[in-house]
């Protein structure tokens, strides 16, 4: 028994393809970013961006364009590593994987495309050591140049809990990095 698309339904799967490669070629950059930023890892940011522009292509359909296409996609990407790193099966394998060092050495090349210098790298660091709440703001205002509103149609939480995170998250950092000693020459 073989089945075959009706031509509408042909069609529709022909405009889901090309919208969701037109999606990757726009977002791609800012998913595998956003993707590592949360798990630290490249092969499971890689991974994460397949299944998200998967979702993308599974549920075009479903935008309603309330929002821009990077903040449905960023949402889809954030709650996909959030996913990810709820998985029971994740935190049972973690412990044999290399650790960070190893992997970062590694990924030496793939990590100096994302930190160009070695103040972006420990302001990121700290970025990252933050509570999910701060961080999630922080990494999109910045990183990701969205608005508040934006933010919290995002993360679906008022506009006024992003200002606020924003601003707790703000010192919470300042208060980490002047922890560090001060370079001396």
């Amino acid at each position: 028994m073989f089945f075959t698309l009706a031509p509408s339904e042909n069609h529709d799967l022909e405009n889901r393809n090309t919208e969701a490669v037109r999606l990757m070629d726009l977002y791609g950059n800012d998913v595998l970013r956003t993707a590592y930023m949360y798990l630290r890892d490249k092969q499971r940011a890689e991974d994460v961006f397949q299944e998200v522009f998967l979702k993308v292509h599974r549920k075009y359909d479903r935008f309603r364009g309330k929002g821009s296409e990077k903040t449905w996609i960023l949402s889809i990407t954030i709650n996909t590593c959030k996913d990810m790193l709820r998985s029971v099966w994740l935190r049972r394998v973690i412990p044999f994987l290399p650790n960070e060092h190893e992997v970062a050495a590694k990924d030496e090349d793939f990590t100096e495309r994302i930190i160009a210098s070695h103040q972006s790298k420990e302001l990121l660091q700290s970025v990252l050591k933050l509570k999910t709440p701060f961080k999630d703001v922080i990494l999109l205002y910045y990183y990701h140049e969205l608005s508040t509103q934006e933010i919290g149609k995002i993360l679906h939480i008022s506009e006024g809990t992003v200002r606020s995170r924003l601003h707790r998250g703000r010192l919470m950092l300042k208060k980490m990095l002047e922890g560090r000693p001060d370079d001396e020459d």
